[in-house]
């Protein structure tokens, strides 16, 4: 990404509503980046109040105290691989309905739809996107947050209810999180991870090939083939006549609709 010094926030803006100058967070540990985000930030649009935070500890403090517009989200923090699932895991259990861009390093392929399982706003592969692309997705997210508040805290409420009767709720990279049918699903992380995808894009056939991206090691498609049996195996061990997951022969698998 180009890199562009920060501006001071001065100039009032529409996005000031009601006396309330929008607040935007920042979490990423790579400086030089956190700068640049929020130059870009602020280029734009002068009067958002932004917030950097390098290390999950501080980030995850801030927002126990503050509720933002929007976050701005690394997945990577320090030696904390997926420091940013357990922050988006604080977000939305404390203020649900805060949008999240995610912009990382990760590979696409497989965590936007990881993060769409964890109900992202959008992800952004860093070295793929330029400063237009940012700006023009973050302010579709501020423009939307007074909106998107009021739908997330009404819908909080509804989601503890419902719950337990959800067929499928699940943080791939959590696996004590993973629920079906309001039971917990016993899944080895890969293999939790290849669920999120084909959830994620339920009616979809997902490629073998989309599917080397959530392992680590063996990418083949027995391997594939082996990690899909594991899940059928466990949903049926809480749904004995679960069969939504098709084998799609010389493509991969879909989870019907």
């Amino acid at each position: 990404m180009r890199r562009m010094s920060a501006a001071t926030a001065t100039a009032a803006h529409p996005l000031v509503t009601a006396g309330h100058a929008q607040r935007v967070a920042v979490i990423e540990d790579d400086r030089p980046t956190s700068d640049q985000l929020k130059g870009w930030i602020l280029a734009a649009r002068p009067a958002i109040a932004v917030d950097q935070w390098f290390t999950r500890d501080d980030a995850e403090a801030a927002l126990a105290r503050q509720r933002y517009d929007a976050v701005v989200l690394d997945i990577e923090l320090g030696r904390e691989r997926h420091a940013g699932v357990a922050i988006i895991n604080a977000i939305n259990k404390r203020h649900a309905g805060t949008p999240v861009l995610v912009v990382s390093a990760m590979p696409a392929a497989v965590y936007r739809s990881i993060m769409k399982a964890l109900d992202a706003w959008d992800y952004l592969q860093k070295t793929t996107f330029e400063e237009a692309e940012f700006i023009e997705t973050l302010l579709e997210i501020l423009r939307s947050t007074p909106a998107q508040s009021e739908r997330g805290a009404k819908a909080a409420a509804a989601e503890a209810a419902q719950q337990a009767r959800s067929e499928l709720v699940l943080d791939p990279l959590r696996q004590a999180q993973a629920l079906y049918r309001g039971q917990r699903v016993n899944l080895p992380l890969t293999a939790q991870r290849i669920l999120a995808v084909l959830h994620a894009r339920r009616g979809e056939v997902v490629s073998y090939e989309e599917m080397y991206a959530a392992i680590k090691s063996g990418r083949n498609r027995d391997n594939v083939r082996k990690h899909v049996s594991t899940i059928r195996e466990a949903l049926r061990e809480i749904e004995p006549a679960f069969d939504a997951i098709d084998n799609v022969p010389m493509r991969g698998f879909r989870w019907r609709s």
